[in-house]
């Protein structure tokens, strides 16, 4: 089992920065592709970021490249997410996930990740 606790949403304006942080349970961490996705009301979970088992490889969703940036940190079991010049359409609960299938190919796929935490709203202000 992973347990997956987020933490770092909140109210900002738009144009404004917020850091996201996802704490992972376990002694298997660096062995699992990470992922972050959003849910805003009404529409279907979109993938936001993911990052590869060692960190160096990462992949965004077309409307977040070059403004969020997904890291991780194996020996505090932690990935993050650094979002920058946020925008009101950025507005909803943001999601951790572990993938545990040790596949090569990072998922970017909600379906291809187990385990899911919690999530943390993040609302933007226009």
């Amino acid at each position: 089992q992973v347990q997956l606790v987020e933490s770092g949403g909140g109210l900002v304006q738009a144009g404004d920065s917020l850091r996201l942080s996802c704490v992972a349970s376990g002694r298997t961490f660096s062995s699992k592709a990470m992922g972050w996705f959003r849910q805003a009301p009404g529409k279907e979970r979109e993938f936001v970021a993911a990052i590869s088992r060692g960190g160096f490889s990462t992949y965004y969703g077309d409307s977040v490249k070059g403004r969020f940036s997904i890291s991780r940190d194996n020996a505090k079991n932690t990935v993050a997410l650094q979002m920058n010049s946020l925008k009101p359409e950025d507005t909803a609960v943001y999601y951790c996930a572990a993938d545990t299938s040790l596949g090569t190919v990072v998922p970017r796929r909600a379906i291809e990740y187990e385990y899911w935490g919690q999530g943390t709203q993040v609302t933007v202000s226009s």
